[in-house]
């Protein structure tokens, strides 16, 4: 009888162990599932007095900052590493909507098709955010870099058909002329071949302002000249209630770096001085009002604000909101 109850034993003790291992199998199973691999919707909204402001995301794109900027390489990669980054560095590329009430304007456009898979997001990330392209009534443009004027048009037709788009006559003098590409180095044609590509279909149907240095362009926009990065670059200074914020373009490209010393410039800069200048002029600016600031190369969503601490500065991101 001893020996029947233990077999019996035994048994149970069999088929718990048994249908343990088959619950930790199961478990096992369900814990392997497949990576997402996918993130959120990229964009970010707040409030600047009655003015509503959606960061939008048009990807991020991956570049050899050690060699575009104009520092010793082990500089770069020493200040970065501080910043827990590596070379390349995963680069965002930002835009701005702003809605005034009665305008519902953009500022940049991304990079459309103009840089690979890994941007061209913007307008996906539009619609996400609850708006659509042809509700758009003007586009601001920092400047025409590809990364910036990309979105504007997809083979030829126009992806925001309500819009203006503005930028410094500047710009398209430059950008916009055949004579220049031709001149210019057999690296650098692309640059013009993609903003020409970009505003020539806005152009064919004149809906295209260029305006010139500093001046209001739509009421609580105004256009603030900062030539330097390019030869007509733009920060748009947006203010309602008091508030204001500053879109500052490429100003700042590498916040690692160029936070800690603003006299570091970029191969892209057309005027390395200049472009300097205005960094530390805009900056200084911009710490001493406590304007926000949104740059279109400070990781997603590049909104914040800037504290300066002797000859260098520091970026104070904005606190997260879920606009109650």
């Amino acid at each position: 009888m001893f020996i029947s109850k233990f077999k019996n034993l035994a048994l149970a003790a069999s088929l718990l162990s048994s249908a343990a291992l088959m619950t930790l199998g199961s478990t096992a199973a369900m814990a392997a599932a497949p990576l997402a691999k996918t993130p959120a919707p990229g964009y970010f909204r707040l409030m600047l007095g009655t003015y509503e402001v959606t960061a939008l995301s048009d990807g991020t794109v991956d570049l050899p900052m050690e060699k575009l900027l104009v520092e010793p390489e082990a500089k770069t990669t020493e200040a970065l590493a501080k910043a827990f980054l590596k070379t390349p560095v995963e680069t965002s590329v930002n835009a701005y909507l702003i809605n005034t009430g009665s305008k519902l304007v953009l500022i940049d456009t991304g990079a459309g098709g103009l840089f690979g898979p890994t941007l061209g997001k913007l307008i996906a990330n539009l619609k996400a955010s609850g708006y659509q392209p042809e509700q758009i009534d003007d586009i601001f443009i920092t400047h025409m870099h590809g990364d910036h004027v990309g979105g504007l048009a997809t083979k030829g037709a126009i992806n925001f058909p309500k819009a203006t788009v503005h930028a410094d006559q500047r710009e398209s003098v430059y950008w916009l002329s055949a004579a220049n590409m031709e001149k210019a180095p057999a690296d650098k044609k692309g640059m013009y071949q993609g903003a020409m590509d970009s505003l020539n279909p806005y152009l064919a149907a004149k809906k295209v302002d260029l305006f010139k240095g500093s001046s209001e362009l739509v009421p609580g926009v105004k256009s603030y000249s900062t030539y330097g990065h390019t030869e007509g670059h733009t920060v748009y200074v947006v203010e309602s209630e008091g508030q204001k914020l500053l879109l500052i373009g490429d100003l700042i490209h590498v916040a690692a770096v160029q936070l800690d010393n603003p006299e570091v410039t970029i191969a892209f800069d057309t005027d390395q001085k200049e472009a300097a200048k205005m960094r530390e002029k805009v900056f200084t600016e911009a710490a001493q009002q406590g304007a926000l600031v949104g740059a279109s190369h400070i990781q997603f969503p590049g909104l914040g604000h800037l504290k300066k601490s002797g000859k260098s500065y520091q970026w104070v991101p904005v606190n997260f909101t879920q606009m109650r």
